[in-house]
């Protein structure tokens, strides 16, 4: 009978002595899990999946602060940025249509 009891607090005394960081490694998979899920959030709320396609073709135009625009444009794999001020784009050419700004400030170009 005292063997098994000895047997018993034997097993008791090993498990006092486990590593106190081994909870440390669960909190970083939970950490990298958040930041994943974060990650696909941010890319469905400002609709970005286009970009990692390389089927899809797409136009970004966007007005820095400095009140100069950017055009950003993808075709394919390949993704170009150009940044147009009011010295560029001045010149001489044809028109191909009207340009309306609605009071949401959204701007929608009507081709003729």
């Amino acid at each position: 009978m005292k063997f098994m009891s000895r047997r018993r607090l034997s097993r008791v005394d090993e498990s006092d002595d486990e590593d106190p960081m081994s909870g440390v490694a669960n909190l970083f998979d939970i950490g990298l899990v958040f930041i994943v899920g974060l990650l696909v959030t941010l890319f469905a709320a400002y609709r970005l999946q286009d970009l990692l396609s390389e089927k899809s073709n797409m136009t970004i135009i966007k007005r820095t602060e400095a009140e100069d625009l950017e055009i950003i444009t993808k075709k394919g794999k390949e993704i170009k940025a150009m940044k147009v001020t009011k010295t560029q784009a001045k010149g001489e050419g044809e028109r191909l249509g009207t340009a309306y700004r609605l009071q949401d400030g959204t701007m929608v170009y009507v081709p003729e």
